[in-house]
């Protein structure tokens, strides 16, 4: 069986500016099915993560309630995989949620001569500082997007189209480098704190429905009651979130800042994969060993009778047996690598191609041709990571020998084309893996045996932009690798 979800969808009072706790239910989202890494959840297999499991680890509720809304199968079936969990806690909760808030928190919490003494300052002239007026903007528009996206019940979009506004401050406070502000403009440094103390407040109600344990607890470190938070004015316009930096009065002292996320390392992540892979992953390992091994038997009792090498006999009209059984043609024999390309330029005879150093950690950079040139221009292809197909067999193109390949999605009518990209702080030189599947890699694909060509035809991008072999994702120890824009692509 698989994981089907349906949610009864509330909206908070922080949102609606009600004099309720909550609003009465007003629709019932139903969804399509999540499976789990290589296969399907099943409980009475013990496959999978369950309620009761989840409970059980380390991992905090506000994470998999996170996880699960943004993976959810509004339109089409997704795949819950450990990687991806613990991608997406790591850089989207920690690195840039959890990151922003902290920052703007503990900055106003350092003591005056280094911060604010945890008072919110007074902000004069935000209406005219041009970064912040740029900001609001944006803002303003994400928070309609949102609006519009809850109301439709369209879930993901709207935690989506929140966690956007995390980016945007982030990038905010990066811009305005609040931190020279402070001892070369004290009044534009106020400014961008209390904007961005305003947009603390923001994420925490547009983030109620979602994690609503998290939105208590930076109400708590900004010393405000939830239960009286509100974006509405007593008319129920939301224009306040528009102008951030009005959002919280001055003087108000805050709490105690402290971080809202933690690491979710990678030794974790293989615990629960292990444990909780169930009693149909641990048969379909023993069959795979007991498989090699009789095949293995088989081979040495036809090599060695008696002592003496010899070779069994075939029947009349058989066809002329081959000298080694063929391995079965699984994924796994691709080998798939992390690669950075280091330099990329003009194939000199060819002009659809380009040729690329790319570093593969390998010591030395390979030499890779791409027909990719009316595709994708060349500054797009300078000093990006990329994955690569690293064991097909060199071939010479226009004089320049290909020494690998790089990946790239297609869509339906070939008329355009993206690279696969890698997260940007996956390792390079790792191999790009695929949960469920294990093996090594052909050391060089044999053309003759068409095993590229076999496996390509299931390489795709899915509806969520992932890359996938089948329905299982691409995976690097830093998250999946996606495209840009193209779903349900061809990979090649």
């Amino acid at each position: 069986m698989c994981m089907h979800f349906s949610f009864q969808v509330m909206f908070p009072s922080t949102l609606l500016g009600t004099g309720e706790n909550w609003t009465l239910m007003k629709t019932i989202s139903v969804t399509e099915y999540l499976n789990y890494e290589a296969g399907k959840f099943s409980k009475s297999k013990g496959v999978g993560v369950f309620g009761n499991d989840a409970k059980d680890t380390n991992i905090p509720v506000e994470v998999w309630r996170y996880y699960l809304l943004t993976n959810r199968p509004e339109v089409s079936d997704t795949l819950f995989t450990w990687s991806d969990l613990q991608a997406k806690s790591n850089s989207e909760l920690l690195n840039n949620l959890g990151n922003f808030i902290n920052r703007v928190l503990s900055f106003l919490a350092k003591p005056p001569g280094s911060g604010y003494g945890s008072v919110i300052p007074d902000a004069p002239g935000a209406d005219s500082h041009p970064l912040t007026n740029k900001l609001a903007e944006e803002v303003g528009k994400y928070v309609d997007q949102y609006l519009e996206a809850m109301e439709k019940v369209k879930l993901k979009q709207g935690l989506k189209t929140a966690m956007s506004i995390s980016s945007e401050g982030n990038a905010y406070l990066q811009e305005s480098q609040f931190w020279r502000l402070y001892k070369e403009d004290q009044p534009s440094c106020s400014i961008v704190v209390k904007t961005s103390l305003g947009l603390v407040y923001l994420l925490a109600c547009l983030l109620e429905p979602f994690m609503p344990s998290f939105s208590v607890e930076v109400f708590k470190q900004l010393n405000l009651s939830p239960e009286q938070a509100s974006l509405c004015d007593e008319k129920g316009d939301m224009d306040k979130a528009k102008r951030p930096w009005e959002i919280l009065p001055a003087g108000h002292k805050i709490g105690t800042p402290e971080p809202l996320f933690k690491e979710l390392k990678i030794e974790e992540v293989e615990d629960y994969r292990k444990k909780f892979a169930g009693s149909q992953a641990d048969r379909l390992e023993r069959e795979e060993v007991e498989k090699a091994s009789k095949l293995a038997e088989e081979l040495k009792k036809k090599a060695t009778v008696g002592g003496k090498k010899q070779q069994a006999k075939k029947p009349a009209g058989e066809a002329k047996s081959r000298g080694a059984v063929e391995p079965e043609i699984s994924i796994t024999r691709l080998d798939i690598r992390v690669g950075l390309i280091k330099k990329a330029q003009k194939h000199p005879d060819a002009d659809s191609l380009y040729v690329e150093e790319i570093d593969l950690g390998e010591g030395d950079c390979r030499t890779v041709v791409s027909g990719l040139v009316k595709y994708i221009p060349l500054e797009e292809m300078q000093n990006r990571k990329v994955c690569i197909l690293c064991n097909l067999k060199p071939a010479n193109m226009r004089g320049v020998k290909s020494e690998a390949m790089v990946l790239a999605a297609s869509s339906s009518d070939h008329t355009k084309v993206e690279l696969v990209d890698p997260p940007q702080s996956a390792v390079v030189g790792e191999r790009v893996t695929f949960p469920g599947f294990e093996g090594e890699p052909d050391d060089v694909l044999n053309p003759k045996k068409k095993v590229w060509e076999t496996l390509q035809v299931d390489l795709q991008t899915n509806s969520d932009l992932v890359a996938c072999y089948k329905d299982i994702p691409l995976t690097t120890s830093a998250g999946v690798c996606k495209v840009a824009t193209i779903s349900n692509g061809s990979i090649r």
